[in-house]
């Protein structure tokens, strides 16, 4: 990892689905007024884009496109999560197209913020690890969650199932791992307002950010 700069830093965030780390990481964006790059919206973005569309149709034909001819992501999804052989590869293919475009739009994003003056950058991606994207960030917080509470985040806000959560984090690394690639955890077992107080004591011990 780069080495922290005091003037400007790029803070990730890695966790379990569920995990409550897009909850943690926007806390602390509204709070310290540090821009945030959302990874899921930069994937819905790459999307949208044209090439990313046709290559996507090539492979995968039309069906996983909806009535306004844009990528339907669910139709998308049932084709690439899961553990299976085919599910497998038309993973790594989908991924192929998608990481390149994501990242070029994450550098983008985090330029743009130095140019203008901030402090820092918050990156929440939760395959960031995964992808090497890792390299960007001078550090990188872990949010722990127990599996019934994430389970039950997911089951509230995307309606998921135990088997969903299940075969989302199979196409990832596992917990255990992604928290060894981490400098620090942050326990988001219990109350959420405990949980940011420990996330602000370490930016402002790490980086100064108050």
């Amino acid at each position: 990892m780069p080495q922290t700069d005091s003037r400007f830093a790029v803070l990730g965030f890695v966790g379990g689905v569920g995990s409550g780390k897009s909850t943690l990481s926007r806390m602390l964006a509204e709070k310290l007024s540090i821009p945030r790059i959302d990874g899921d919206e930069l994937g819905h973005q790459v999307l949208k884009l044209k090439s990313v569309r046709d290559q996507l149709t090539a492979i995968f034909g039309s069906e996983i496109l909806n009535e306004q001819g844009e990528i339907d992501r669910p139709a998308l999804g049932m084709k690439v999560w899961g553990e299976d052989n085919p599910a497998l590869q038309n993973r790594k293919q989908l991924e192929q197209i998608v990481h390149p475009e994501i990242k070029n739009l994450m550098q983008q994003q985090i330029d743009s913020a130095r140019e203008q003056g901030a402090r820092g950058v918050l990156l929440d991606a939760a395959v960031m690890l995964e992808t090497g994207w890792g390299h960007v960030c001078d550090k990188i917080v872990f949010i722990e969650t127990s599996q019934k509470q994430r389970l039950q985040n997911v089951t509230e806000s995307r309606n998921w199932t135990l088997e969903q959560l299940q075969k989302r984090e199979q196409s990832q690394w596992s917990l255990e791992e992604k928290q060894r690639h981490c400098d620090v955890t942050i326990d988001n077992s219990g109350n959420l307002n405990n949980s940011f107080q420990q996330l602000l004591n370490y930016v402002e011990h790490t980086f100064g950010w108050l």
